[in-house]
């Protein structure tokens, strides 16, 4: 069965580190039960559920996409760009040994969220919270593993993955982004075709590719719509209590199939 790895939304949630977004009152317990939502839906789709350890004193630890990338039977533990994450990393690595072999980003800073692959490419977008130094430690570290690393210019959103995401093949069996044109150039990723966010709905561009189905925070209708019209199986849920601290779906996980 192929595993999911979330983590539970910190009481503390409202303090989280906010860089594109003005701060609002976020109501924490109804996160949780958005979160919780979240979680089932991934069991739906086939996975199972593991929880990493509770980091309740760390405000943006349910963001768990932050600070690991999954690739095959190895995790690379990341360094994410908010100093106030720093200590999230080791948590992760702690819940992820016993399931891959463990390698540790030494310099710069990462995070996960900027990190697309597509089949054997990392797309790594230059944010403010991952640099070039990081992102030349990356293509380092996976070189040996058989990845390459592409950088992509950002400047409008948090992560890459704000922008644009995987959606897996359509229902031709053509390899499919989801993608914002406007926050990104929908022409750097060579060999896929595009969905495109519709308009009025900006933060569109993020799904979860989980198993036979895309799973996206409710609230753009017109994009869930061409993506349907593709042949996608989408499942949205509500996730706005979340949103309020910048998250998309893919940031609450950490995919493994």
């Amino acid at each position: 069965m192929p595993r999911a790895f979330t983590r539970a939304v910190s009481p503390r949630l409202a303090e989280c580190a906010l860089t594109h977004l003005e701060r609002h009152p976020i109501d924490v317990a109804r996160a949780v039960e958005q979160h919780a939502a979240y979680e089932a839906a991934l069991a739906g789709a086939g996975f199972e559920v593991i929880r990493l350890p509770e980091l309740a004193e760390d405000p943006d630890a349910v963001f768990v996409e932050d600070t690991a990338l999954l690739l095959g039977e190895h995790a690379i533990i990341t360094r994410p760009g908010a100093p106030s994450r720093a200590e999230e990393t080791e948590s992760t690595a702690t819940g992820l040994d016993p399931f891959f072999t463990i390698h540790r980003l030494g310099a710069g800073t990462v995070d996960g969220g900027d990190v697309l692959r597509i089949g054997e490419t990392l797309y790594v977008g230059q944010s403010s919270r991952t640099d070039p130094m990081g992102t030349a430690a990356l293509a380092d570290l996976v070189a040996p593993l058989g990845f390459s690393v592409v950088p992509i210019e950002l400047g409008r959103c948090l992560h890459l993955k704000t922008a644009v995401t995987f959606a897996g093949p359509d229902g031709e069996g053509r390899p499919t982004v989801l993608v914002n044109p406007d926050w990104v150039d929908p022409t750097l990723f060579p060999g896929t075709h595009r969905v495109f966010t519709a308009e009025g709905e900006p933060s569109a561009g993020n799904c979860v590719r989980a198993g036979d189905r895309l799973i996206m925070a409710a609230g753009s209708p017109r994009t869930v719509a061409r993506l349907r019209d593709r042949g996608f199986n989408v499942v949205e849920i509500d996730l706005s209590e979340l949103q309020k601290a910048e998250a998309g779906g893919t940031c609450m996980s950490l995919i493994a199939d």
